[in-house]
């Protein structure tokens, strides 16, 4: 994937551009990027174009951790509360 299809707006790389740039902020502009990426690309795709491109030479960038835990599958949810919860003996 070319990196103008990974970042078509340069979010991406003007976050690594931004000196002293904080997490949040980083997640604020990832935040951003994914919403404006085309309909049809691949999202895992394009973290690892920008991975590839930009964390591997600042691997202690806060967007690298970004991108990095973008491409970490969450957990899966646990059911929570609920009258099966209160109540022993009921599953």
């Amino acid at each position: 994937m070319r990196l103008t299809e990974a970042d078509p707006k340069g979010l991406v790389r003007e976050s690594y551009a931004i000196e002293g740039i904080t997490p949040g902020e980083c997640r604020s502009i990832f935040m951003d990027w994914a919403l404006s990426l085309p309909v049809g690309l691949s999202t895992p795709d394009a973290l690892r174009a920008l991975i590839a491109h930009y964390a591997l030479d600042l691997p202690d960038h806060p967007m690298s951790e970004v991108l990095s835990d973008a491409l970490t599958a969450p957990e899966q949810p646990r059911r929570r509360g609920g009258r099966a919860a209160r109540v022993p003996g009921q599953a």
